[in-house]
């Protein structure tokens, strides 16, 4: 197994574990993150009505400027907010294939010190 492959397998199995483990309801939605090299987007999402109750991304919005953490720490308080116009305070936290470090990690911050419970 290539370097390439046995890395994707893990990530595979990261995913895996973590989605094994939590899922998102109506009162307590699941907060997903993807971050990938030069954007970054975070969904509230309700897994038992299978429906995405808010979204924010990096793409297109020129008015985010600076390094990739300070994108994401943008992407945190945004969702944060969006949240509480929703009327939800508490969420679960998906990380993805990521590990809880570094821009997911700010991302996390960002929103908890907007006042969103995870």
């Amino acid at each position: 197994m290539s370097k390439l492959s046995e890395k994707l397998h893990k990530q595979l199995l990261r995913h895996r574990r973590v989605r094994s483990v939590i899922s998102g309801t109506a009162e307590r939605p699941r907060l997903s993150v993807f971050i990938s090299n030069s954007h970054a987007t975070a969904q509230l999402i309700d897994d038992e009505h299978q429906r995405t109750l808010a979204y924010v991304s990096t793409v297109g919005k020129k008015d985010v400027e600076g390094s990739m953490t300070e994108k994401v720490k943008w992407v945190g308080t945004e969702m944060a907010k969006k949240a509480k116009t929703i009327k939800v305070k508490q969420v679960v936290f998906d990380r993805g294939i990521r590990l809880y470090h570094g821009r997911v990690k700010a991302l996390a911050e960002a929103a908890r010190n907007e006042g969103l419970e995870f």
